[in-house]
């Protein structure tokens, strides 16, 4: 940190702003603390460095602002205590702008949106810009009229959670919206059609990070084409790039969030439960199976990877890219948070490790990752160990 920021801005003595955006989603369990630590050690030294940093206010990480260091230098901003009626204000000003952008890129310049509507929109959204930005994706379906998509919206309740069945009330709203979207772009699936959704649904939500197109269907088996058609239905709740090198994910954290709730996500033919990831971990331990084998990169005898100047070449010619790339890496953490079906899993990890270990070992260490297995192991032992036990 002192190579990377904090001799390069003191040599350059300007004045610049650092922003750090949820530093509550870090994902191991420690990392908040460090990342306030080193904060907390380098603001004396840059003092014409600023550091912007949003986070939900989780305890750990509001204690770890108040500490000595961090806590003198600090100033705190509290979003919800911003007034309401400004928030509502901004969120008119933007439903105004985009929708009467929507209006005449369509043609359709007869008052469209009523005032009426707009009012109820920014009732509905109840103070999240969230819901608007999915409410004008939602709109702007490219298969579909906007007029008869607001239409959708209008005859929804504005909660899908009944009065008394949960504390939480806050994302209602969103609830509702996000529930309407997907009963819309999914009202004429069958039983099958169902189980295909939340299988897709899961490996774009569940992943570890995020996937490729090509990705999503080779780990849950389905062709390329419905794949796409089935994420191009719900357009407005993901970031679905044009460029398929560029990977598929939520187009906001409150979305994975909402349909993996089953309080909020009432209606069980949408909502991901944990066993997904039991599911992901079969298709990774499937995969691994079919597709691992001896020196897949066609590495010469007893040569190191750094010897190997194409290798990068090699990789992609392999085939240890995207989806296969990703099981070797992830499986493991699927696996530790896997309760059901434990036989199953019992069964297809006992393979892997009979028939594919070493080919494993070797991607890793071609990908230039093998401390991954150290952990993926001892993860594994600790998981196995919980189960025997059970």
């Amino acid at each position: 940190m002192q190579k990377l920021l904090v001799a390069p801005l003191y040599r350059a003595k300007i004045s610049t702003v650092i922003v750090i955006d949820a530093l509550d989603e870090c994902k191991d369990e420690h990392s908040e603390s460090a990342v306030l630590l080193v904060l907390g050690q380098l603001v004396p030294e840059v003092p014409r460095v600023k550091f912007f940093v949003t986070n939900q206010p989780e305890i750990h990480i509001t204690t770890g602002f108040h500490s000595p260091l961090l806590k003198r230098v600090t100033h705190t901003f509290i979003l919800h205590q911003v007034e309401s009626s400004a928030i509502d204000e901004d969120i008119q000003c933007f439903f105004n702008h985009e929708l009467s952008g929507l209006a005449h890129e369509h043609g359709r310049i007869d008052g469209w949106p009523t005032d009426e509507e707009v009012n109820s929109l920014c009732q509905r959204a109840a103070g999240f810009f969230v819901y608007a930005v999915a409410t004008v994706n939602f709109l702007n379906h490219h298969l579909q009229d906007p007029w008869d998509q607001l239409g959708t919206i209008m005859a929804s309740p504005e909660s899908t959670v009944h009065e008394g069945e949960t504390e939480l009330k806050t994302y209602t709203s969103l609830n509702s919206l996000y529930m309407s979207i997907l009963q819309k772009s999914f009202h004429k699936n069958k039983a099958n059609d169902d189980a295909m959704v939340r299988s897709v649904l899961s490996a774009t939500i569940l992943v570890m990070n995020p996937l490729l197109l090509s990705a999503i269907a080779t780990l849950t088996g389905f062709h390329h084409n419905q794949v796409h058609c089935l994420l191009g239905l719900i357009q407005s709740l993901l970031i679905l790039p044009e460029d398929p090198n560029h990977p598929i994910q939520p187009f906001h954290k409150s979305f994975p969030d909402f349909i993996t709730d089953p309080t909020r996500c009432v209606d069980s033919r949408f909502h991901i439960s944990p066993n997904y990831h039991t599911e992901l971990v079969l298709s990774c331990l499937d995969l691994m199976g079919k597709l691992l084998k001896r020196n897949m990169c066609s590495i010469p005898n007893y040569a190191l990877n750094s010897e190997v100047e194409d290798l990068p070449k090699r990789i992609k010619e392999s085939g240890i890219h995207g989806a296969l790339e990703y099981t070797c890496r992830s499986w493991y953490k699927h696996l530790i948070v896997t309760k059901y079906r434990t036989s199953y899993v019992l069964s297809a990890l006992c393979g892997f490790l009979e028939g594919k270990f070493l080919f494993w070992l070797e991607v890793l260490s071609v990908l230039g990752v093998a401390g991954d297995a150290v952990h993926a192991l001892i993860t594994t032992s600790k998981w196995l160990n919980e189960v025997c036990s059970e």
